[in-house]
């Protein structure tokens, strides 16, 4: 699948900032990465560290704290992961999950989600 991006709001959790961005959506990447100095400039600080594999297969350390994100009309609360800077701010599956979004790769677009609930 290629690559497109997505516009992305980002918020803290108490709603006082936020910032308008441009993400690429990845659905090899679990959470949204944004760089570290953006996410602490919202007021965005990491609450743990976890242990990654990048798609290269190397395993780093990351930071993870918690933040609003706001594609395509919905919002959420999520983890994201504090990126180094210059890195690319990603649009993972667990947001696209949690938004209930889906990647429509032909159009490079996403779409709404259409759930069945069963009982």
């Amino acid at each position: 699948m290629g690559t497109f991006t997505s516009p992305m709001r980002i918020s803290s959790i108490d709603g006082g900032r936020s910032a308008d961005v441009e993400a690429t959506v990845d659905t090899g990447a679990y959470y949204c990465a944004v760089p570290s100095r953006l996410l602490r400039g919202l007021g965005i600080e990491p609450e743990h560290k976890t242990r990654m594999r990048l798609a290269d297969g190397q395993i780093v350390d990351v930071e993870l704290g918690p933040a609003y994100i706001a594609v395509e009309g919905k919002r959420a609360p999520m983890l994201v992961s504090f990126g180094e800077e210059g890195a690319p701010i990603l649009l993972g599956s667990y947001a696209l999950q949690g938004l209930r979004l889906l990647v429509d790769p032909e159009g490079e677009r996403l779409i709404p989600n259409e759930e069945i609930l069963l009982y």
